[in-house]
C-alpha cells in the first residue's frame, strides 16, 4: 500500500472515529475508492491504535484520575465509570461471539449497503432533537443502554460515537457527560480488538509496515481533532448537524456506488 494512501485513510479513520458519521463506514468506502484491498481488518485495528491515543491524550487528567480510585476510596465518582465502562463493553462482546457477528462484517463488502446505514445515523443523530428525556445522572442503566448502541455499531455505516452519544442523551444523561463516556467507551473496545488480532502484528511484513505507522500517525492527530470537534458541539446542542453529513453522504455513495462503481 503506498503511502500517500495510508496517510488519506489514517485521516478519513480518525475524524469519522470521534466526528459522529461512522469510521468503519467511511473506512469501507474511502478504501473502494482509492482501490485499496486489504484481506482482513489489521490495517483498520492498526488505525484504531491511533485513534485510541488520541483518547488517552485528550482524557488523560479522566483516565489518571480513574486509576487513582483504585487506591483511592474517596475518589467513588471515578470509581463507578471503570465498572460503568466494563457493563458498557458487554453487549459488543455478546453479539462478536454470536452469528451475528458474520452477518454484520459481511456488510463490509457491500458498498451501497454501507452507504444506507449512513442514513440510519443521521435519523439516530436527529433523535435527539425531537425526543427530549427527563435529566438523569450516569448510571449502569444508562452505561448499558449506551453500550447497546455501540454494539450495533459493529455495522459499517452506524457511527460507534453517534450511536453511543444519542443513547446517552436520549437516556438523559448531561450532553458533556455523555459524549466523554461515550469515547471513553472506545478504550475496551479498541483494546479488545488489538488483543484479537495480537497474533497478525507478528505477520506484518516490512513491505506495508511503514504505511502502516504513517496511517496510525495519522488517524491519531486527525482524532485529536475530531474529538474537540465534537465535544465543542454537544456543548452547544449542535450534534444534529452531522447527522446532515450523513444523509448527503449516503445518498451520494449510494447513488454512485449503485450506478456507476462497477460501469
Amino acid at each position: 500500500m503506498e503511502i500517500w494512501k495510508a496517510l488519506i485513510v489514517g485521516i478519513v479513520q480518525g475524524l469519522a472515529e470521534f466526528l459522529p458519521i461512522s469510521s468503519s463506514g467511511h473506512i469501507v468506502l474511502t478504501q473502494f475508492l482509492l482501490g485499496i484491498n486489504q484481506s482482513g481488518i489489521l490495517f483498520e485495528v492498526i488505525l484504531h491504535v491511533g485513534t485510541l491515543f488520541s483518547v488517552i491524550v485528550y482524557f488523560w487528567k479522566r483516565l489518571w484520575n480513574m486509576t487513582r480510585s483504585l487506591w483511592t476510596p474517596s475518589m467513588k465518582e471515578e470509581r463507578s465509570w471503570i465498572w460503568m465502562l466494563a457493563l458498557a463493553t458487554v453487549p459488543a462482546v455478546i453479539l462478536v461471539l454470536t452469528p451475528l457477528k458474520d452477518t454484520f462484517e459481511a456488510a463490509y463488502d457491500n458498498p451501497v449497503l454501507v452507504s444506507g446505514l449512513l442514513l440510519v445515523t443521521g435519523a439516530l443523530l436527529l433523535a435527539p432533537k425531537f425526543i427530549k428525556a427527563k435529566k438523569k445522572e450516569l448510571t449502569w442503566k444508562t452505561a448499558l443502554f449506551m453500550g447497546i448502541g455501540q454494539a450495533f455499531a459493529i455495522l459499517p455505516g452506524i457511527s460507534r460515537s453517534g450511536s453511543t452519544i444519542t443513547a446517552g442523551l436520549l437516556s438523559g444523561v448531561n450532553p458533556k457527560k455523555a459524549a466523554e463516556f461515550a469515547f471513553l467507551m472506545s478504550v475496551p473496545a479498541i483494546l479488545g480488538a488489538v488483543v484479537k488480532e495480537r497474533d497478525a502484528f507478528a505477520e506484518i511484513s516490512d513491505s506495508v509496515l511503514t504505511s502502516y505507522v504513517a496511517g496510525a500517525a495519522a488517524a491519531f492527530v486527525s482524532g485529536i481533532l475530531a474529538i474537540y470537534l465534537v465535544m465543542d458541539a454537544v456543548k452547544r446542542g449542535k450534534l444534529e448537524y452531522f447527522a446532515y453529513y450523513c444523509f448527503a453522504a449516503g445518498i451520494l455513495g449510494m447513488f454512485y456506488f449503485g450506478f456507476f462503481y462497477n460501469a
